[in-house]
């Protein structure tokens, strides 16, 4: 009994030693949660980090991605009548504001006319949370920490732009001034010869103001009828035409483009 006892009693030492290293299957699976648990916080750190690259995106590259070809039709199509009303009343007030003062002038009264609302609201939210006893900081905080710088991508993407009209343009330009076609070249000739008609009639701004009106005018009317106008146009195309192929035939060493 007495040697039976002491193995009796061995045998729950021998469990106890044997305890350290049974806690190895749960040391093995700590890992795994502890790599399940680092992903979470690096998806969470991606989802902040995502979200204030969102945030912190900068306010000229949001607005000029934002802004793309369907939209300005939409806008001078009259799709959203209080945004195409209130773009159109802004610029005809600025360009009849240009007609009655000198550009300085009305540059300085814009940004007096924006300091003034800013200054009045900053004021008043300063008031309102001295009065209710609030913390609810800058009423223009969202606004300041706003990055409004254009990235490098969106520099170099206009840049190519400016770049290709450029040259297309300048080589165009070759082309009409060294009459390498010369029919086109009389064509343009007879355009600035009537836009020295137009010159004397109109100054700078008002063609400016009459090219804003008809942007906002000629689309809606062309879209209501369209059918009539087409069929006008295509016979003022086929006289033009028929006095331009007469001339061609008439002036030497004209060719006629193959259309």
């Amino acid at each position: 009994v007495s040697k039976s006892s002491p193995e009796k009693i061995k045998s729950p030492v021998k469990t106890e030693e044997d305890r350290p290293s049974k806690p190895k299957p749960p040391t093995a699976a700590v890992p795994p949660e502890v790599r399940s648990e680092k992903p979470h916080q690096e998806d969470m750190h991606k989802i902040t980090s995502e979200g204030k690259g969102d945030l912190g995106k900068p306010i000229a590259s949001t607005f000029l991605e934002g802004f793309d070809k369907q939209k300005a039709i939409d806008l001078l199509y009259w799709r959203n009548v209080k945004q195409s009303g209130a773009v159109f009343s802004s610029v005809l007030l600025l360009l009849f504001s240009l007609t009655q003062f000198s550009v300085v002038s009305v540059g300085a009264y814009l940004a007096l006319a924006a300091l003034s609302a800013t200054i009045s609201f900053r004021i008043y939210k300063s008031v309102l949370q001295a009065v209710q006893k609030t913390d609810e900081g800058h009423p223009f905080k969202a606004y300041l920490e706003m990055e409004i710088a254009l990235s490098q991508d969106q520099i170099s993407k206009y840049a190519d732009k400016i770049l290709l009209y450029t040259n297309t343009c300048m080589k165009e330009l070759r082309r009409l001034f060294l009459v390498q076609d010369l029919v086109d070249s009389l064509k343009f000739a007879v355009l600035m010869w009537l836009l020295t008609y137009v010159g004397a009639l109109f100054n700078g701004l008002t063609l400016l103001i009459l090219a804003v009106v008809s942007m906002f005018t000629l689309p809606v009317v062309y879209e209501k009828h369209q059918a009539q106008i087409d069929q006008y146009v295509g016979l003022i195309r086929t006289q033009v035409n028929s006095v331009v192929g007469k001339i061609q035939a008439k002036i030497p060493g004209a060719k006629r483009k193959e259309e």
